[in-house]
């Protein structure tokens, strides 16, 4: 039975994680995920969770703080945020080669440099090869149901997770969300009940050994298999929930894409101002739709390819840049899985909101006014595009019309 209440994204991952109790918080604060340990924290202090909370002196001892416990047997999570991420990043290929399945909560938020506080992909695309699972939510119930879901997934394929959401978009604004009782996520979640761990005396084992050439490899492969092994087991994970809640999760949502000749694909929360621009094209007879992607890590590459494949032009969005002349890297993933279908779609990309720059319906118009002259024309132009920066050298797109449309 559920319950509804008003709370922030970051409330919801407290929320959630207070309903799970786990073993080990190890946390160090940074903006914009400040609020879940400090949430948590309080928690703990009342008498609600018996987790032991570790508090360090830098994000890259919070990943080893959670490590430590997870190679001991434990449950541990922490959460985290953009300049925290890339000071974990050598441990986040520790957690992942040792498959330890740790639940990492990133609100996600730009990169320095220049300085800046608000949303952006960057800090958790740049970690896209790090080896962990990467689910990313477009509103605060996505953020809270994501996270219930997140340790089954895990801890059945022994790989950790990255919970993710837009900062201060979706981690500080309130809207409604609806809750479920705390037996039933602790039912759904389970009792962790891992086979080989560091504290088992009947089986010694080593985390983290010197891998040397013999063996690094193999490793990796392993690695590689898991991840893709993952791919059914978030499926199972989301129709358990799915029978508990109603509410439907997979690996992409499809937004009125059954007779959509165009059609944008997108990540987090701009899903939303995606969706409004939609709606009103729809009301004046244009065929638009939204693919909002959910899971980046394990890439869906044969489902997602085959649901662009139902429009003639797409564009693909990405709120992070990796400066590889070639698009972000959505972009990059989306368009090579297109590569072996011969009715694949015309594909451009759109750079949007770094640093936390809006996006608006009326740039979605415009984006989607895009997609429509290269549905007539069949000239894609560049593929390589900006929305909604200012810079004199290019229109209002950010690219230079008169060099692409002759």
């Amino acid at each position: 039975m559920s319950r509804r209440d008003r709370m922030s994204g970051n409330e919801a991952v407290a929320e959630a994680m207070r309903q799970i109790n786990p073993d080990v918080m190890g946390a160090f604060p940074i903006t914009p995920s400040t609020e879940i340990p400090q949430y948590y924290s309080k928690f703990i202090a009342d008498g609600k969770v018996d987790t032991e909370f570790v508090a360090v002196e830098s994000e890259h001892s919070a990943m080893s703080v959670c490590i430590g416990a997870s190679a001991a047997g434990a449950r541990a999570v922490t959460a985290t945020s953009s300049a925290g991420l890339a000071y974990m990043w050598e441990l986040l290929y520790v957690a992942a080669s040792s498959r330890l399945p740790i639940t990492m909560a990133v609100v996600n938020r730009a990169l320095t440099g220049p300085i800046n506080i608000n949303n952006d992909h960057s800090d958790t695309m740049g970690a896209r090869d790090s080896g962990w699972i990467q689910i990313y939510a477009e509103s605060n119930q996505e953020v809270y149901d994501n996270y219930i879901q997140a340790m089954p997934i895990s801890e059945e394929i022994r790989l950790p997770i990255m919970i993710c959401q837009d900062g201060f978009i979706t981690s500080h604004g309130v809207s409604n969300i609806e809750l479920l009782e705390d037996e039933e996520v602790k039912n759904f979640v389970g009792e962790y009940k891992p086979d080989n761990y560091l504290l088992k005396h009947e089986n010694p084992l080593a985390v983290g050994p010197y891998g040397t050439s013999p063996y690094y490899m193999e490793v990796k492969r392993a690695q590689a298999q898991a991840m893709k092994d993952s791919m059914p087991i978030i499926m199972e994970v989301a129709e358990r929930f799915e029978a508990l809640t109603g509410r439907k999760y997979g690996f992409f949502e499809e937004y009125m894409m059954d007779d959509a000749e165009v059609a944008i694909v997108i990540i987090g929360s701009s899903a939303g101002t995606g969706k409004e621009a939609v709606d009103r094209l729809r009301r004046e007879g244009k065929k638009v739709g939204l693919i909002k992607l959910r899971v980046f890590r394990p890439f869906p590459r044969q489902p997602l390819a085959e649901a662009m494949c139902k429009v003639k032009a797409v564009a693909i969005m990405d709120k992070a840049e990796c400066f590889s002349n070639s698009g972000g890297p959505l972009f990059s993933e989306a368009r090579n899985s297109l590569y072996d279908l011969p009715n694949r779609p015309y594909a451009i990309n759109y750079i949007y909101g770094l640093g936390g720059r809006d996006i608006t319906v009326e740039d979605f118009y415009e984006i989607y006014n895009d997609l429509f002259i290269i549905y007539d024309t069949n000239k894609p132009g560049d593929i390589y595009r900006y929305i909604g920066v200012r810079d004199s050298r290019y229109g209002e797109h950010g690219f230079d019309h008169k060099k692409y449309d002759d």
